[in-house]
């Protein structure tokens, strides 16, 4: 592990406030802070957009298979999906996958005595290595319905590696019943007053050395071709059934992310 570079994983824990971090993914964080200085804000909503989906999805819709792409480190101030999972569906299996090294021995160790919930160490942007990987086909049963999760990866997916292919390839993957959470970076159109924010954003990403990019609403919700979306549909992920009413405006980079959840026929 190299520390003297950024990690996007890292430096969203730093966000976050975790401890599992360096002082190059901190430098990172304090450009995005010096952006928006409630940045923070709009990583928690990816982290309590996931929270909110597995807990519709297991107590509400009854399903208890989860797969979580491009996972991040373990929080100890924060419950984790398999926790929740697990507390709304007592049969819930629930497999984390990642090619982050931190994530995966950090991740290992958690589960240590967990029989249920798994480690994957596979790469999200290759959907058919992950469809056939042997601890994801040893615990997901693609005969029944699953809960997939692609929250806050895709946008670092470049236009040359086919970002709205590898989500068509997990859609297909997965069997009627199935549910895809999956959330975006949104492009706000060079006239908007966010146009500069997200511009800030995307150099500060490139000069880390993971480029993130900003992409229109239209494309995103291309991306879920083939799905029913839940209500409300595509929309910011503080809008996404939140769990009370909101007591403040959301940040400028709150509106720059959306999510939505759907479910294939």
């Amino acid at each position: 592990m190299d520390t003297t570079r950024p990690s996007i994983t890292r430096v969203y824990d730093a966000m976050l406030g975790g401890k599992e971090n360096f002082q190059a993914d901190r430098d990172i964080r304090d450009r995005l802070l010096a952006l928006d200085p409630d940045f923070g804000r709009a990583s928690w909503d990816n982290r309590e957009f996931t929270v909110r989906v597995v807990r519709f999805l297991a107590a509400d819709i009854g399903i208890s298979q989860f797969l979580e792409l491009g996972t991040t480190l373990p929080l100890p101030t924060t419950e984790h999906p398999h926790e929740v999972a697990r507390r709304n569906n007592h049969e819930a299996t629930v497999v984390y996958a990642s090619v982050d090294p931190a994530v995966l021995a950090h991740g290992r160790a958690l589960l240590a005595d967990n029989d249920q919930t798994h480690m994957a160490d596979v790469d999200f942007r290759q959907p058919r290595q992950v469809l056939e990987n042997a601890t994801v086909t040893k615990y997901i049963d693609f005969d029944l319905p699953v809960a997939l999760f692609l929250v806050g990866i895709i946008n670092h997916v470049p236009d040359k590696r086919d970002p709205a292919g590898i989500v068509a390839s997990y859609i297909d993957g997965v069997p009627s019943g199935s549910y895809v959470a999956l959330s975006h970076l949104l492009d706000p159109g060079p006239d908007h007053e966010l146009a500069d924010l997200a511009a800030g954003i995307r150099q500060v990403y490139s000069d880390a050395g993971f480029p993130g990019w900003f992409r229109t609403q239209e494309q995103i919700k291309a991306m879920l071709t083939g799905l029913d979306l839940v209500n409300p549909g595509l929309v910011t992920l503080a809008d996404w059934w939140p769990d009370g009413p909101r007591l403040r405006e959301l940040s400028p980079m709150q509106r720059l992310i959306v999510g939505a959840v759907g479910r294939k026929p």
